[in-house]
């Protein structure tokens, strides 16, 4: 068997026992975190939430970065074990000076959860001229993942988890405009690509980073009723996906069809937690499993081929580091 996941090479599933229905009681069964610590992004509210209460459970503390502090302590109170730090994914300088102060405690990282996200949103940049869910979705998990590297590095056997989503069919990777300064804005398109990246991201850094025994993983979490995601949401969108009826209220059957939070928050934690994929990464997990290869539209689900190229991954990495102006040496 091959030692990496290039072209899609380790996507078969495993028969984790599991399936899209379990929650996250479910996969956390006879897991002690006692010790360990982790990080979440995203992990004030929605799977985020869900994710930060089941690691903190089982015995981890769990650093929760936020950009509204006070909202994440509100929605985190009573929850053992959680430290809340601010931090705004948008803003590369608040980034560093989060990660700083992490790794000015000497701590060291064993899981780092990539989970906050946005989609559906209109054509907005940052302070640098980058297209908003490419810079939230995708440069910032790069910049915080390397900035938290020696952390990593230092816990023996961490695990890197990076949401994606199955919306990465929506577009493979646009090198020759990742920006849309040269074509029309389309808010799925821009969310496919950023997902793809994702996809790309989490392959290579595997394979740098396996011999420091730190393990990558790119998850779909499952569509998910409940969480923020949509809060921007264009109502012509969502009746394109036939989500909502004519007023805009979500139709029962699709509430019905949809994973709840705890189902959604299933595959995260069982990534981060299962002695199953300890010596296997770079694969892109759904439904509490390793995906299949999604080769052709017979596959509705899984992940797309181009997301897993290894051209792609390399050339990826280096655009990155030119656009964030983060180099992330793996040493």
């Amino acid at each position: 068997m091959k030692q990496n996941n290039y072209e899609g090479a380790l996507q078969k599933p495993t028969g984790s026992g599991f399936n899209a229905t379990s929650t996250t009681s479910d996969v956390i069964k006879g897991i002690d975190l006692t010790g360990k610590i982790a990080i979440v992004t995203g992990g004030n509210t929605g799977i985020g939430l869900e994710t930060v209460k089941t690691l903190a459970n089982a015995g981890a503390t769990v650093i929760v970065p936020a950009r509204d502090v006070e909202k994440a302590k509100k929605n985190l109170q009573g929850i053992t074990r959680v430290e809340i730090e601010e931090m705004d994914l948008i803003d590369p300088a608040s980034i560093d000076t989060f990660a700083n102060k992490f790794l000015t405690s000497g701590r060291p990282l064993h899981l780092l959860i990539n989970n906050a996200g946005i989609m559906f949103v209109p054509l907005r940049r940052d302070a640098r001229g980058i297209e908003s869910q490419l810079a939230t979705n995708y440069l910032s998990v790069f910049q915080l993942t390397a900035r938290l590297w020696s952390a990593l590095k230092k816990a023996h056997g961490a695990r890197v988890i990076n949401l994606s989503s199955l919306g990465h069919h929506f577009a493979p990777f646009n090198f020759e405009d990742p920006n849309f300064e040269h074509r029309a804005y389309d808010t799925l398109q821009g969310y496919g690509h950023s997902k793809t990246a994702v996809n790309l991201f989490s392959l290579e850094l595997d394979e740098r980073a396996k011999p420091f025994g730190v393990r990558v993983y790119s998850i779909h979490p499952g569509n998910i009723f409940g969480t923020e995601l949509t809060r921007e949401a264009p109502i012509e969108i969502l009746r394109q996906f036939g989500f909502v009826d004519e007023k805009g209220e979500f139709l029962p059957e699709v509430i019905a069809s949809l994973k709840t939070i705890p189902q959604g928050a299933a595959t995260t934690v069982w990534a981060a937690t299962t002695p199953s994929l300890k010596e296997m990464g770079g694969v892109y997990l759904e439904d509490v499993d390793i995906a299949q290869l999604a080769v052709d539209s017979s596959i509705p689900n899984g992940v797309k081929p181009y997301s897993l190229d290894e051209a792609s991954a390399k050339q990826l990495w280096k655009l990155t580091e030119k656009l964030t102006g983060v180099t992330f040496n793996i040493a």
